[in-house]
């Protein structure tokens, strides 16, 4: 049974225009080909991004934390009590291998210089730095912020154990903290710090690698969004954790951008002879399976969430509605390509008169129209999924979870 959401949907005039920019060819072959490169590229963008400061700030850590492992994965980072980076090592995204995070050797020796640091680093390599502090910037930072400034490159002030000083404050004034001020007052010293070693207008962030949808991160977030731009966005939104509803629909709005070349392609066998909708269900699934992946709903991304203690598995599968995420199988496809079919003859016109060449590539428009309605819904019935996971799971820990997870001691490193 097809979705509300699916039924609703309409064929978006920015997809239309980009397909015909693209389709000038009777060709399938051809045009198999040009859409295909067009995903590899997107795919294989790669981004780079560089954590350092000083030892004991937790850079490992949140090395972990960004690519959505904890210190035990045996895909993470090492951690320790003392500095575990001889040199810069990058650590892939567990489910996009092109965007890497670098963990930088530690900043905080007596020696520092860092021009001499940043290039024995590597600095043109990266695409942005975190600059990682825990208890107080230094003098250090500000060194490597006036230099990635002068080169031209983007950095982030990052205070990582937040949750650590908010436990401090309740011990020293119990009844009397309040977390607002006191975040306000750490973030205000952070850039008095900062301004003082001369450093102009910081940007800094509070982050707890332990909690990371709390505090600073869905701004930071944001921030890095807004000044990332096509490939390397698309690569950000996908790869950092999305904690948030807006974060979940940044990840929905930059899925949907491609939906229509994920479609062709699916398509693009119809023009063979067989069935009005011979459609490439094996690619369907494979496509509708990353976007299940992509908004955490596989039993994967399920139980790592239950294991961070945001609830049972059970809990938490309970919260997604959607058929498709529920139970992803060829035949459940099948079922909802052939009703989407039927809901979407309007639309297969339009694009037949739109692009005349739709009608000898795609049996006149309506498998293209059909794999299309099904990876548009599947997106918006998947956000929605996410987002009520989310919330259950945080209001889990909001009513007597993890809120304040004992003391990680040394595993903070």
């Amino acid at each position: 049974m097809l979705s509300s959401a699916m039924q609703s949907l309409e064929l978006r005039e920015q997809d239309l225009t980009e397909m015909g920019s693209l389709i000038q060819s009777r060709v399938v072959l051809e045009v198999s080909t040009q859409v295909q490169t067009l995903l590899d590229s997107l795919d294989s963008a790669p981004l780079d991004i560089a954590v350092t400061g000083e030892s004991g700030a937790g850079k490992s850590t949140l090395v972990n934390a960004l690519r959505g492992l904890s210190d035990s994965d045996p895909r993470a980072a090492p951690t320790g009590v003392v500095e575990t980076t001889a040199e810069p090592t990058p650590y892939p995204h567990p489910g996009l291998p092109s965007v890497r995070l670098w963990d930088l050797p530690g900043t905080g020796t007596p020696s520092f210089r860092a021009e001499r640091y940043l290039e024995q680093v590597g600095l043109m390599r990266f695409d942005f730095f975190l600059l990682v502090a825990s208890e107080r910037f230094r003098e250090s930072h500000a060194q490597l912020a006036q230099a990635l400034a002068a080169a031209g490159r983007r950095f982030y002030f990052i205070r990582t154990k937040v949750d650590q000083d908010l436990r401090a404050s309740r011990r020293r004034r119990p009844g009397r903290s309040q977390e607002g001020q006191v975040l306000a007052e750490i973030r205000a010293d952070c850039a008095r710090q900062l301004e003082k070693e001369g450093a102009a207008a910081p940007r800094v962030f509070l982050l707890s690698a332990f909690q990371l949808h709390r505090f600073d991160f869905p701004r930071l977030q944001a921030t890095l969004a807004e000044e990332l731009a096509g490939h390397k966005r698309h690569a950000l939104l996908l790869a950092l954790p999305a904690l948030t509803a807006e974060a979940v629909g940044r990840r929905k709005e930059t899925l949907r951008r491609h939906v229509w070349k994920k479609a062709l392609l699916a398509s693009l066998v119809s023009a063979l002879p067989g069935l009005p909708l011979q459609l490439n269900v094996p690619m369907l699934v494979e496509t509708l399976g990353s976007y299940r992946r992509s908004f955490g709903l596989d039993e994967e991304s399920l139980g790592a969430l239950a294991r961070a203690g945001a609830g049972s598995p059970q809990w938490l599968r309970a919260q997604v509605r959607s058929a498709l995420a529920r139970e992803l199988s060829p035949a459940a496809v099948r079922d909802v390509l052939s009703q989407a079919a039927l809901c979407g003859q309007a639309a297969a016109r339009l694009a037949r008169a739109r692009l005349p060449l739709l009608e000898n590539l795609v049996a006149g428009g309506i498998s293209f129209v059909a794999a299309y309605f099904l990876l548009q819904g599947a997106l918006e019935d998947f956000a929605g999924d996410a987002q009520r996971v989310l919330e259950a799971a945080y209001r889990t820990e909001e009513e007597g979870g993890p809120c304040d997870p004992p003391d990680p001691g040394f595993l903070y490193d």
